[in-house]
């Protein structure tokens, strides 16, 4: 019989691509996570990993394999889940994920609220960019995430909770300094100082100035 640990060992070395760094993951040895996947690729009666000295591979029956596998932990995840209803708010153990440019300021108004309401939350907070963190939620290694909308989410529920203007800051000798509204044709030829790439804030920023990447500086 299949286990949820045999494919939760799985899917961890997916991730790491390391069967030690899987293990350390997974709080067990390394000894004791090959000999499950070796179990689990034997019920199956197919290969899921390639591995040697030096790396970790995906056979393409794996991938199919781990694909399923991560339907099926989160299936088991949505019945624990039922049980919440029946219990107090955030009385059980919650992973959030928060993009760079939202967690430092929401969470220091937001989290001393919370330990007050709620002394028993077990909240987990991971910082990172939200390509990252929506991968993370679809794969079930979040419960939830915080992002900027608008963002690709395709599957996934979202909740709007907060709007904000933009803002553009420049020095006081500038022609715009002291205007109240700056339309995005009078940014065509400012130097916009943006954050890199892969940072969705940067995106809207370009959108609300109507400004393509190719005419600005990033930092």
């Amino acid at each position: 019989m299949i286990s949820l640990k045999q494919l939760n060992y799985a899917i961890a070395v997916d991730k790491q691509r390391h069967f030690k760094r899987a293990a350390e993951e997974c709080a067990v040895s390394q000894s004791a996570l090959s000999t499950a996947i070796a179990e689990l690729e034997s019920q199956l009666g197919l290969q899921i990993f390639e591995r040697n000295n030096k790396q970790v591979l995906v056979t393409v029956q794996g991938m199919r394999v781990l694909a399923k596998a991560r339907e099926v932990v989160a299936g088991v995840k949505d019945l624990y889940r039922l049980s919440e209803q029946e219990q107090a708010p955030l009385s059980l153990p919650l992973s959030l994920g928060v993009i760079p440019t939202i967690g430092p300021y929401l969470l220091p108004q937001a989290l001393p609220w919370v330990r007050e309401q709620h002394p028993n939350s077990q909240i987990t907070i991971i910082e990172e960019q939200s390509a990252v963190l929506v991968d993370k939620v679809r794969n079930g290694e979040l419960d939830t995430a915080i992002l900027a909308l608008p963002y690709p989410i395709e599957g996934l529920h979202a909740f709007e909770f907060w709007a904000e203007d933009f803002y553009l800051v420049t020095h006081k000798a500038d022609a715009l300094a002291g205007k109240t509204r700056v339309a995005g044709k009078q940014l065509r030829d400012t130097r916009l100082l943006l954050l890199k790439d892969g940072h969705c804030l940067k995106d809207h920023a370009l959108s609300a100035c109507r400004l393509p990447a190719s005419e600005t500086d990033q930092a």
